[in-house]
């Protein structure tokens, strides 16, 4: 193997990406305006829930009951309608996110101690948001009964209790963006690392330079790396700018080690080049190769954990989640951002992406050769 060759193929695969002037905007700009976009869009925080009331009781405990949602900082009540039908038209609108009817004996069963009814109504389109506001609104419930036993019983009289104190560890103030921003920065080195590469040979056949390059000295394995080192290269430099923007500007805490993150990239970006030069060498056309990458990039995004939990899936589709090397690298980075974790814990995930990637960049390989045969 001749380093002297493949330096020189380096050379000229950086100077053909870099000096088109919109690839250079392209390389720069694509991963900062993606991690801030996605990075805000991309949030599951429940904050400032929209409150219809219709009070038909309309006394002093029917109005004390309405404003303890008022007093949380999750909800606002924004309207307070003369009748039901109002509070449903809201709903229907979408001004209002949740409805609360209370009864017109509310305030006469809670004097006599008995239940009070009131009725909630959910906005239930978004089937996740909802159950999370209807949790929220039983919590404002429960404090309000408790309050009331507490008025009930009497301060002069002792009473057992309960204190839990419930702490969330690694993420303390459950913020959406320390579980979404790491993995958001582990797709955008996937995008990245993949579009570069699989366009590469094509880059090449179309321009006509292929033919150039095959008579050349290079060895195929030489070829290879010097086509897939440039795209290494500009994938870690974009993995430290992803992370600084993320460690600076969403405040997102790295708890572990960062060699071990950068590790962790390398390895990741075995499987990811290697499926971008295998699309490289079965598409005929740049455009198919777009096409093709993208067609791979929504099911990896959608079977790694991003968003939703593998637990939850069907076990068939569970198995399938293993051929993923997206799903171990967010398992990776996510335990060294936010758990601090290494890789005595991380091995089985390390090991998994290991044979991915040479199974992976194997393949590519191979099939490059005969490609050049």
């Amino acid at each position: 193997m001749n380093w002297m060759r493949i330096r020189e193929l380096v050379r000229k695969e950086f100077i053909v990406l870099l000096r088109d002037e919109r690839n250079r905007r392209i390389l720069v700009m694509a991963p900062i305006v993606q991690l801030l976009v996605f990075g805000y869009v991309v949030n599951y925080d429940i904050r400032d829930i929209r409150v219809a009331v219709f009070d038909q009781a309309r006394t002093e405990e029917s109005r004390s009951f309405s404003e303890r949602f008022d007093a949380s900082p999750t909800f606002r009540i924004t309207h307070r309608t003369a009748d039901q039908r109002g509070l449903e038209d809201l709903l229907l609108e979408g001004r209002a996110d949740l409805g609360i009817t209370i009864a017109p004996d509310f305030s006469s069963r809670i004097r006599a101690g008995q239940t009070a009814q009131v009725q909630v109504l959910a906005d239930g389109t978004q089937s996740n948001m909802a159950s999370v506001r209807l949790g929220y609104t039983m919590l404002v419930i429960d404090a309000y009964n408790r309050g009331m036993i507490r008025e009930m019983v009497g301060s002069d009289m002792s009473y057992g209790s309960v204190d839990a104190r419930i702490r969330a560890w690694y993420n303390p103030n459950l913020y959406s963006q320390h579980f979404f921003v790491p993995a958001i920065v582990a797709f955008l080195v996937m995008i990245i690392s993949l579009l570069l590469t699989s366009i590469a040979v094509i880059r090449e056949r179309e321009q006509g330079t292929m033919e150039q390059l095959v008579v050349t000295p290079l060895r195929p394995v030489e070829m290879i790396l010097g086509k897939t080192i440039p795209y290494i290269i500009i994938s870690i430099v974009q993995m430290i700018g992803v992370t600084l923007i993320a460690k600076v500007w969403f405040s997102l805490p790295i708890a572990g080690s960062v060699l071990l993150l950068f590790l962790a990239t390398c390895i990741f970006l075995l499987s990811t080049l290697g499926i971008g030069l295998f699309i490289s060498t079965v598409s005929a056309t740049q455009q198919q190769a777009m096409m093709t990458t993208f067609f791979m990039l929504l099911p990896s995004f959608m079977l790694s954990g991003f968003i939703f939990p593998i637990a939850n899936m069907p076990v068939v589709v569970q198995v399938i989640t293993y051929l993923n090397p997206l799903r171990f690298f967010l398992e990776i980075i996510r335990g060294i951002f936010l758990k601090g974790v290494g890789l005595s814990v991380l091995w089985p995930q390390f090991a998994a992406m290991t044979v991915l990637g040479v199974v992976f960049l194997a393949g590519a390989v191979s099939r490059f050769h005969k490609r050049l045969d």
